[in-house]
């Protein structure tokens, strides 16, 4: 069974509740020029809905040098070989503290396998975004992506975190394999797409 369809019942009942979450930012202006000016005003509300891409459909990797919020380096190069889960986030928006919860759940389930999770906060400053951490006891890394959009940006062009919150998952190659568009909300359809990376069963 492919994984589209193996997922197909867990985002039924995901887009019904992400529904009822979202609501963080209503229009859909121009994102890259956002990015440019490091703010996440206009980004839109997400649904829930997942996007796979089959993997001879995939672009090139994704290429960042970030520092995160213990000031150290985090890159995609040096991610090359682990599946990535990119969180897209900020403190004040519901759905993000909402999922915080599945999103640690499934970090810690793959904690002793090849997979890196990276939160990318695309609107707060360090002391917002710590305390956000603190309360949702986040195991991993966060990249402050306010004021220059690096993390954003490497996106542009392809499966985009349009959305707050969004999830994109890496291969291990470094390239797009699906996006989650809105709040994760369980932990099935995220552990899917995470073990289909990590066994190779992408389409």
């Amino acid at each position: 069974m492919s994984t589209r369809s193996r997922i197909a019942a867990a985002v039924a009942s995901a887009v019904i509740a992400a529904l009822a979450l979202a609501g963080c930012s209503s229009s859909n202006d121009d994102l890259s020029r956002q990015y440019g000016s490091g703010t996440t005003q206009n980004y839109i509300s997400g649904n829930g809905a997942v996007t796979e891409v089959a993997a001879d459909d995939r672009s090139a990797p994704v290429d960042f040098t970030a520092k995160d919020t213990d000031g150290d380096t985090i890159s995609a190069e040096a991610l090359r070989g682990k599946v990535v889960v990119l969180n897209f986030w900020y403190a004040g928006c519901p759905p993000c503290r909402a999922e915080a919860k599945y999103l640690n759940q499934v970090h810690d389930e793959y904690a002793d396998d090849d997979v890196a999770f990276v939160g990318v906060n695309v609107r707060d400053e360090e002391g917002t975004a710590a305390a956000f951490e603190r309360t949702f006891d986040v195991p991993y890394p966060t990249v402050l992506d306010a004021r220059d959009g690096t993390v954003q940006l490497a996106l542009s062009g392809q499966i985009a975190p349009n959305a707050v919150p969004a999830t994109i998952v890496l291969d291990k190659q470094g390239r797009v394999a699906a996006r989650v568009l809105g709040a994760v909300d369980g932990k099935s359809i995220l552990q899917t797409l995470v073990r289909d990376e990590l066994d190779g069963k992408a389409s």
